[in-house]
């Protein structure tokens, strides 16, 4: 018997989800898997920026601190949470694009422009966790 994560129902908990992705990829399956199980479905478009979000934050967190230690996915009636941890203490920083592709630097604005909110804290143990909100 299929259970959805979420429904309309206001008494239905949020729907929670936790993996530790090698890959943005990786990331990218678990997000649409997430996304498959919840009830009512998200759009199309909600899906894609899911799937976008999540990609970019836990290829920075890959790139910049070495590893994830947790993606944490989150929805209820209104909104989908990413959280993706690491061990860096170090903030995300937006910087000049770089149009020849090889140093990147879309990532951060990106994440900004689809997030509804983004905010990023200190995790405990050392490193920090970025967390973003998507319209559900």
């Amino acid at each position: 018997m299929h259970h959805p994560l979420a429904t309309d129902d206001p008494s239905t908990p949020p729907a929670r989800d936790l993996c530790s992705p090698g890959t943005a990829a990786d990331a990218r399956d678990f997000a649409r898997s997430f996304a498959d199980l919840l009830h009512p479905p998200p759009t199309a478009r909600t899906t894609q920026n899911l799937l976008l979000l999540v990609s970019e934050l836990v290829t920075n967190a890959l790139r910049h601190a070495g590893t994830v230690t947790a993606l944490r996915l989150a929805a209820d009636h209104d909104s989908i949470r990413i959280c993706v941890e690491d061990a860096s203490p170090a903030r995300p920083t937006e910087r000049s694009p770089d149009l020849t592709g090889r140093d990147g630097g879309f990532g951060w604005p990106l994440v900004c422009a689809l997030a509804r909110e983004v905010t990023i804290r200190p995790r405990p143990g050392g490193g920090k966790i970025v967390q973003a909100a998507l319209a559900r």
